[in-house]
């Protein structure tokens, strides 16, 4: 590998692994609604 691709594999790796690292974070920080008076229709809709 030239030098040149060895620093670009690196820098995707160190950037990859930070990532990873920090998903879990980024995920607890979603923003939250609460409950609306929706009507959901029933999911049995067969015939009998």
């Amino acid at each position: 590998m030239t030098r040149t691709k060895k620093i670009i594999t690196t820098i995707a790796l160190v950037l990859s692994a930070t990532a990873a690292a920090a998903s879990p974070a980024l995920a607890e920080n979603h923003a939250t609604t609460s409950p609306q008076d929706t009507v959901v229709a029933p999911l049995e809709n067969h015939a009998t």
